[in-house]
């Protein structure tokens, strides 16, 4: 069967393609990006090619913010496209010549039923508790194009159509339970299964793995690839994600954005390293390289069954890899994250010592960013709880005793902080947490940080001091009024 006009090179079709199609009516989502995910690893395992294409064909819904959303998350998590992005918008000449090669080839024809007439055909067949779908009214009238006809392809009347999909096993459907469906609208607009069989025919797609919110559409779309002789691609059908209450993934179940990922502070990753395993496994290993996913993942090793969504288990995937990458990588990101707040990081210690510290301690970057704050800011004020249970009149004593000795230490390190900090619950004879914790307030502003002697290590002697004399000067305060 010739190809009209097509752009795409004949050679690609002895290799392996596979292609993210999403629709720029809204925001790159997780079920999105797992998709998207599944369809490069594949093509990467193999050697072959991945194609970007938006598919943009609903004008009133479809966006440049969801556009250039769609390209910003994908260039975040890494997710190299080797053709694209093509535009569907920008091949309705193509579609129109497809949909005249059927029309010519008695494989489609104009209709011109009205709305009323369907929808008093399916409220019938509803009540007579029959699948609706259309009767084919219109089918050897013979109609010519007006402003009123749309275009149906002309859908076998028998036979099974017949899916040997790599994640559902050998599916089949019976053509008597398909309809003739509209390839072309009223306006000249294709509609979405036209589209998409063209692009996959023309861009040569041997693998198609996508959402199984699709199965539906797969044999109407194979019919039409049979009706142009063209090759089937292989499907796979990947289940759905659901969250914690087993019903399909949302807003309120945490499915936002990737960008919003990318906001939170989550690692790209990470992320992916997360989407791989919800739906696929390799034995019980949970951390995965980029190229030990690619070296590993077999579409045919999808999960059949729909993955649970879980955030707690992405946050702790988000710590290892944040624990795992090189310091000095960590620093510029966390420099990145600061820097974004009026932070400026030369007025305090050096960044990759204190993302050292608070790397253990932080599941994402933004949480990291918050809780390293104290030691480039001076804080306005204690936190309320904090200093109302450890910056109190019995604690000055301690602080006062504290000020004297490690404005003496000649060596600031975290060895001869905490032997201060010991020494001076000793001669108090009180436990060590009746010094530590008035101690942290009155450094950190608040009742939480690592090991107290390292973060006043990491702080410095200046600012220790000085926050020291405020915390005394607080509480002296606090008691007078």
């Amino acid at each position: 069967m010739k190809r009209y006009n097509t752009p795409f090179s004949m050679e690609a079709s002895m290799t392996v393609r596979t292609r993210f199609a999403p629709s720029p009516t809204g925001y790159l989502h997780i079920g999105g990006v797992r998709t998207a995910l599944f369809s490069w690893l594949y093509a990467r395992k193999m050697g072959g090619q991945f194609i970007l294409r938006i598919e943009d064909t609903d004008r009133e819904r479809s966006t440049q913010e969801s556009v250039d959303a769609i390209l910003e998350g994908m260039a975040w998590l890494g997710l190299d496209h080797d053709e694209g992005p093509f535009y569907q918008t920008h091949r309705f000449e193509r579609y129109r010549e497809v949909v005249q090669q059927l029309l010519d080839n008695g494989q489609a024809y104009y209709c011109d039923c009205s709305r009323e007439r369907l929808e008093t055909l399916r409220e019938q067949q509803m009540a007579a508790k029959q699948k609706p779908r259309y009767d084919g009214c219109c089918r050897d009238k013979g109609l010519d194009r007006s402003a009123q006809t749309v275009i149906r392809f002309r859908n076998p009347d028998d036979g099974d159509v017949i899916i040997d999909d790599l994640v559902k096993g050998r599916v089949v459907i019976s053509n008597k339970e398909l309809d003739d469906l509209i390839i072309e609208r009223s306006d000249d607009t294709p509609t979405y299964n036209l589209t998409v069989v063209v692009d996959d025919w023309d861009m040569m797609i041997s693998h198609v793995i996508r959402g199984d919110d699709h199965l539906n559409n797969t044999p109407r779309q194979i019919n039409i690839l049979n009706a142009l002789g063209a090759e089937l691609p292989v499907y796979a059908h990947v289940p759905m994600i659901l969250g914690a209450d087993g019903k399909r993934l949302s807003k309120r179940h945490g499915a936002v954005s990737v960008l919003q990922y990318k906001e939170d502070g989550f690692l790209p990753d990470a992320l992916l390293n997360y989407l791989v395993r919800l739906g696929w496994s390799h034995g019980d290993q949970e951390i995965f390289s980029r190229d030990e996913m690619i070296a590993l993942f077999d579409a045919a090793d999808i999960n059949k069954s729909p993955s649970t969504f879980n955030p707690e288990k992405l946050l702790w995937l988000n710590s290892q890899y944040l624990m795992q990458i090189s310091i000095s990588e960590l620093a510029e990101m966390l420099s990145g994250r600061l820097k974004s707040r009026g932070i400026d990081t030369s007025n305090g210690p050096n960044l990759e010592a204190v993302a050292e510290l608070l790397r253990e301690r932080s599941n994402t970057l933004e949480l990291m960013a918050d809780d390293c704050l104290y030691f480039y800011r001076d804080f306005d004020e204690f936190e309320a709880k904090a200093a109302k249970k450890h910056l109190k009149a019995d604690s000055v004593g301690a602080l006062q005793m504290l000020l004297g000795k490690l404005a003496k230490t000649e060596d600031w390190i975290a060895a001869k902080i905490h032997r201060e900090i010991q020494d001076t619950a000793e001669e108090l004879e009180v436990g060590m947490g009746k010094v530590g914790m008035p101690l942290r307030v009155a450094v950190t502003g608040g009742g939480s940080s690592p090991s107290i002697d390292v973060t006043i290590e990491v702080l410095g002697r200046e600012k220790t001091l000085a926050r020291i004399k405020r915390a005394i000067e607080y509480v002296q305060n606090v008691q007078a009024a």
